[in-house]
């Protein structure tokens, strides 16, 4: 990987070779980054090559990526997922401009495919045969339907209130499957010494540092759909932290190969009952563990895994902490649904929720143009969906009954 220089570790700096399977740092057990050679990049690609690519997937940026050049890409259609002008959003919310980037559009219905995706690939380069993760939910849909493409076999640990519509597309994809009676911490802690007894390949985005590269490629998108115009700010829902983390990294790594002029500010969108890594931020405070108290369930994680890569990116962004209730969530699925046409989970739309919480509070201005990511698509929690939009009106089949329902709800007569 001539683009890849080391895997350095951010908490005491040391540097390893990124090899298939590294995880944490050897010496201190922190958190890894991969390091790359802008200077390599800004050689090999520019603005116009991207432009002459016909590959639309998140592998059109592949000397952005830490994957050997003769790697097999997975069978699955990853990324390109569109940027949505939302022009009449903008104007109800009161700012200049608002685009959505709509990532449950890929093939499992998240963004979280992006990061399966770089685990098969480099799950491939390490010879495993098994993948293993935990998950809220998204996470685990992703990995079992990129693995089962690509011919693995794959174990993964969801907390036991995980969704069944998730926990159904895993079943389809063909995973084993363990639902842990416990929080997502118990989960995470179970499947960690799975991985470790039997030597599974681990896709746990805060131990695999690839998986984060996977995942910035949203950012990459983004970049490119406006034209490397940045927005001002670029909002997105935060739950372990590797997304926000993932998405600053992408940023960066354009600013450093020369491809934008500048960087957005990021907005950090957590759920009011399980919020810890905002309430670090916003009180200047070490962060400490929380309830999982919400709907948004792939984002309620108590006990974050990537707290250090996320603090640092919402600080370096100069970034905005945005917390929202479920009521606000699920009034964020209505108003996307209906001003857009877009239709997310809870945790997919918490970003836009926290879009229009910090317009309330004053906290963006009237002029500022934002990107809203939507991480998961809707269908993924009709439970959700229905408590924001109700039921349809159930009649028999005769006019009078019609025309009375539409009497008492303001429909035609």
């Amino acid at each position: 990987m001539k683009q890849v220089i080391s895997a350095v570790c951010i908490h005491c700096g040391h540097e390893v070779e990124a090899t298939p399977t590294i995880t944490t740092c050897p010496k201190c057990g922190g958190i890894l980054d991969i390091k790359y050679d802008y200077k390599w990049i800004s050689a090999h690609v520019t603005r116009e090559t991207l432009e002459r690519r016909s590959d639309r997937t998140m592998w059109r940026f592949r000397e952005f990526l830490p994957v050997e050049g003769t790697a097999r890409r997975p069978r699955l259609r990853v990324g390109g997922s569109p940027l949505y002008d939302c022009q009449n959003l903008a104007d109800r919310l009161g700012i200049r401009k608002l685009y959505v980037k709509d990532d449950g559009v890929n093939p499992t219905a998240s963004l979280k495919d992006r990061a399966s995706a770089m685990a098969v690939v480099k799950a491939e380069e390490a010879r495993a045969d098994t993948i293993a993760c935990s998950s809220t939910g998204n996470a685990a849909s992703s990995l079992a339907g990129n693995a089962a493409a690509a011919g693995f076999r794959t174990y993964i640990f969801v907390p036991s209130r995980a969704p069944k519509g998730k926990v159904s597309q895993l079943m389809i994809f063909g995973a084993n499957v363990i639902s842990v009676k416990g929080s997502y911490e118990d989960t995470f802690r179970l499947s960690a010494e799975a991985i470790d007894r039997w030597g599974w390949y681990n896709r746990n985005a805060a131990i695999n540092p690839y998986l984060m590269e996977g995942k910035k490629t949203v950012a990459l998108e983004i970049a490119e759909q406006l034209n490397w115009n940045m927005t001002d700010y670029v909002a997105i829902s935060v739950g372990d932290g590797c997304t926000i983390s993932g998405v600053w990294k992408g940023f960066t790594d354009l600013y450093a190969a020369g491809l934008i002029d500048k960087l957005p500010r990021l907005i950090s969108v957590q759920a009011e009952g399980c919020c810890p890594l905002n309430r670090a931020i916003q009180t200047d405070t070490a962060w400490e563990p929380m309830e999982e108290n919400t709907i948004a369930d792939s984002i309620a994680v108590g006990v974050p895994r990537n707290p250090d890569k996320a603090l640092r990116a919402i600080r370096e962004s100069n970034g905005i902490c945005v917390n929202v209730s479920d009521e606000e969530i699920l009034a964020a699925m209505r108003l996307l649904g209906r001003t857009c046409g877009v239709f997310g989970e809870p945790a997919g739309v918490t970003g836009t929720a926290g879009v229009k919480k910090a317009v309330e509070l004053g906290l963006i201005p009237s002029d500022a143009t934002v990107t809203s990511v939507v991480t998961g698509n809707g269908l993924k929690d009709t439970a959700n969906a229905i408590a924001a939009a109700g039921e349809p009106i159930a009649i028999a089949p005769d006019m009078d009954l019609l025309l009375e329902a539409f009497r008492k709800t303001g429909g035609p007569q």
